[in-house]
């Protein structure tokens, strides 16, 4: 899916289910590290983490994007569109948006093992392993991935 595709299946989700139209812009940002969307207030535009699609099924998609519009749409038209915002609660689970976008895997690239006591390390980036030990036994570790 490109973000055109996912410009249309927004615009035809705001059409079902809101009864309105959607004339901003929605795309894909691969930036995007901790939530499904974000909607921003200033220009009214939407991002989607394209995770949404790659790790979840197309569901968590729409429910992500029923998220996102109804920000849009409260906000657009005055109402409070604030997770804490009453208006936003009651049009959310009216349109069967998701609360919160579900937890991704993390890509770790690095595994680390306790030569002593086993614990593992995931991490990101390679580490010194002459320089860090073990937090629970200080033994040495090594890298096994």
């Amino acid at each position: 899916m490109n973000n055109r595709e996912l410009l249309e299946l927004t615009r035809k989700i705001s059409n079902s289910y809101f009864n309105r139209e959607f004339k901003h812009e929605i795309k894909f940002n691969s930036r995007l590290r901790t939530t499904g969307g974000r909607y921003f207030f200033s220009n009214h535009n939407i991002d989607i983490n394209p995770r949404m699609l790659t790790e979840c099924d197309m569901d968590t998609l729409i429910g992500v994007i029923k998220h996102e519009l109804c920000h849009y749409h409260l906000h657009i038209n005055g109402y409070g569109h604030q997770h804490r915002d009453k208006d936003f609660k009651i049009l959310l689970k009216k349109v069967g948006g998701l609360r919160y976008a579900p937890t991704l895997k993390a890509s770790y690239k690095n595994i680390y093992v306790c030569q002593n006591c086993g614990k593992k390390y995931y991490r990101q980036r390679k580490i010194n392993t002459s320089k860090y030990v073990c937090s629970h036994c200080h033994g040495k570790l090594k890298l096994i991935e």
